[in-house]
């Protein structure tokens, strides 16, 4: 009984970890940073043609900053709020 015990215990905590790595949390997060550094730097490197074509507004700096912010937004919740594994129902000895 005990080695299933410990069995049990043992995927349970593999699952408590892939919930974790795998929380939607932190992939939204890391998409929206990583597009968020790829529009930025378009928005860094446009020329003023693309800045007439919208009318003198850096619209890849704005929406690469805004999806910094959000991606960053996502992250910080996560780190100030992780997964909580579920809790340890009692056994039955029965």
């Amino acid at each position: 009984m005990s080695e299933l015990h410990n069995e049990v215990s043992e995927l349970e905590r593999e699952s408590a970890t892939a919930a974790r790595l795998f929380d939607i949390r932190r992939i939204i997060g890391g998409l929206f940073v990583v597009y968020g550094v790829i529009v930025t730097i378009a928005g860094i490197t446009a020329s003023d043609a693309d800045l007439k074509k919208a009318e003198d507004i850096n619209i890849n700096l704005w929406t690469g900053l805004g999806m910094l912010a959000l991606g960053l937004f996502f992250l910080g919740w996560l780190w100030l709020r992780p997964t909580v594994p579920p809790a340890d129902a009692p056994a039955d000895d029965a």
